[in-house]
């Protein structure tokens, strides 16, 4: 279908038309401007003396149509295709402190370290999170942001895969990783802001406390679910193989458990990988993909047309004026 963005610019067509209800210049001595040319004006525009040349007045209202119709901004438009708008902005904050490398979980019958085991499982769960706006923030001794909110979920995983321990630092601030997400998860639609953040430890660095940052992601409407890797026995290998040990102190839920009721959220332990993948189910539950109903009608602009065959008639106008000029 063919429409017109500026329909309005149509009632411009007969302004040239006025001309002739234009009151004609007094005819009484007095005051005038000479034109010495007038004689060779009016012979260019005339096909014979004394009359018009009605094919080149035609011509010209043809091309001043032309231009109106351009400045009206013609355009095709498609019909409508259904956009799928994600319902969801969510933002991943991993830890990858230097307590991220212990091996105490398992993978396809080997002993993993705690990073290698979620980016196995998180990859799956942004993979299946494909229309949804998703970000990632890596996070040590500081908080850095890898990915921006984006619909490409593979780049997403991507850099979650290639992110190694203690890139960011070997201790662990929490607290800057939730005030790095609220900052920018704050800029999208409101309702839908979302942070699950991934750790193993006790906040021991960064300038800010973690449940301060609770706080104002919960003034910002941003909803945390929170992840302790870890939390069961720790595995150390020995010459007589793996042996399971309590695991340290470093470890903090409750820190964790207080951070999500803050964040209207829920805390998950994850002390295998079997657990972590139960908690990606229950998200994808919690956090359903929803769409909007929105649609998009592709547009193409053909103002191009009409302006282009003005020109040529213009161009056509000025080459017959120097024709008979010579």
């Amino acid at each position: 279908m063919i429409q017109l963005d500026w329909p309005w610019v149509l009632a411009t067509l007969p302004l040239p038309l006025l001309a002739r209800f234009l009151p004609r210049a007094s005819e009484e001595a007095g005051a005038a401007l000479r034109l010495p040319f007038y004689r060779r004006l009016a012979l260019e525009t005339t096909s014979r003396p004394g009359r018009i040349s009605r094919w080149r007045v035609g011509v010209a209202l043809l091309a001043w149509g032309l231009l109106v119709l351009a400045a009206a901004r013609p355009q095709w438009v498609g019909d409508p295709i259904g956009l799928p708008i994600a319902g969801r902005d969510l933002m991943l904050a991993v830890d990858i402190s230097g307590s991220m490398e212990q091996d105490d979980y398992e993978l396809n019958g080997h002993a993993v370290s705690r990073l290698a085991a979620v980016q196995a499982v998180a990859s799956r769960f942004i993979e299946r999170r494909a229309e949804d706006r998703l970000g990632l923030i890596l996070f040590g001794s500081q908080a850095y942001l890898q990915t921006p909110m984006t619909f490409d979920a593979e780049t997403v995983a991507t850099m979650l895969r290639e992110a190694v321990v203690g890139l960011a630092g070997r201790e662990t601030a929490i607290g800057d990783a939730i005030a790095l997400a609220v900052k920018r998860l704050r800029d999208q639609p409101e309702g839908n802001r979302v942070l699950i953040l991934l750790t193993d430890g006790e906040n021991t660095a960064g300038a800010l406390d973690p449940i301060a940052a609770a706080k104002l992601a919960a003034q910002a409407g941003v909803r945390i679910y929170t992840i302790g890797i870890g939390g069961g026995d720790v595995g150390i290998r020995t010459p007589f193989g793996m042996r399971l040990v309590r695991q340290g102190s470093d470890f903090d839920p409750s820190t964790l458990k207080e951070i999500a009721k803050i964040g209207g959220g829920r805390f998950f332990a994850a002390t295998n990988r079997e657990q972590l993948e139960s908690i990606y189910a229950e998200l994808d539950r919690l956090e359903p993909n929803q769409r909007d109903e929105r649609t998009y009608r592709p547009q193409r602009a053909l103002f191009v047309w009409p302006a282009a065959l003005a020109l040529m008639l213009a161009t056509g106008l000025a080459l017959n004026a120097a024709v008979r000029r010579v």
